[in-house]
């Protein structure tokens, strides 16, 4: 197996077990049926939304999916384009 197949693989794995924490880390945004009923005490637009750790979550999470999703992809085609001459 060739170099750049192994830091593929490698950067494959790191970026999907970050993924995974950067997940399991953000809260939760269902508020229940008591949510749904009483209307959330929470607005979209908030003075803060963007400078909060839910938020600075949201978008590492953003950045590390499209990550993955290109990782995945260029080893793909690393896979089928290289080693299937």
């Amino acid at each position: 197996m060739s170099w750049y197949l192994w830091l593929l693989g490698g950067l494959l794995i790191a970026a999907s077990l970050f993924l995974i924490i950067v997940v399991l880390l953000q809260e939760s945004k269902s508020a229940g049926l008591s949510g749904a009923i009483s209307g959330g005490a929470d607005t979209f637009f908030g003075k803060n939304k963007g400078r909060t750790i839910e938020a600075k979550l949201e978008k590492m999470t953003k950045v590390v999916a499209t990550l993955f999703f290109v990782l995945a992809i260029a080893t793909t085609f690393v896979l089928l384009f290289v080693f299937n001459k």
